[in-house]
């Protein structure tokens, strides 16, 4: 797993990235005018910046992602789980849950997460 901390603007950026790629880079400045608000200078800054962090490809002008919106949402919750709660999921999972009450269909869901990841498991 890579190191991607991305801060807000990158993350955004990504996303449309993400839903739109590969696509032209004249594509990807409209579209970033239009959900950013960015000028064109700001658009291709990012891509350059993406590009020397691994995240993205631009050749022969078309921008195309390396790295998976998976990959990076996993990196990101790793690391604020190390950074706000010394790395304990079961800590972050307390202080997420609250008083919220699970549906039958998530406690479901996150039994399977459980098995599929339990060491010593098939």
């Amino acid at each position: 797993m890579g190191e991607w901390s991305l801060c807000d603007s990158e993350y955004r950026f990504m996303n449309v990235v993400w839903d739109n790629a590969p696509l032209p880079s004249g594509r990807l400045v409209e579209l970033c005018r239009e959900q950013l608000g960015w000028k064109k200078s700001t658009t291709y800054t990012m891509v350059k910046k993406l590009c020397e962090k691994g995240l993205l490809k631009n050749e022969n002008a078309v921008v195309s992602v390396l790295v998976g919106r998976e990959a990076v949402q996993a990196e990101e919750s790793a690391a604020f789980v190390r950074r706000t709660f010394g790395g304990s999921l079961p800590a972050f999972l307390a202080a997420f849950m609250g008083g919220r009450k699970l549906s039958g269909e998530e406690a479901a869901e996150i039994q399977r997460l459980i098995d599929a990841h339990r060491e010593g498991g098939a």
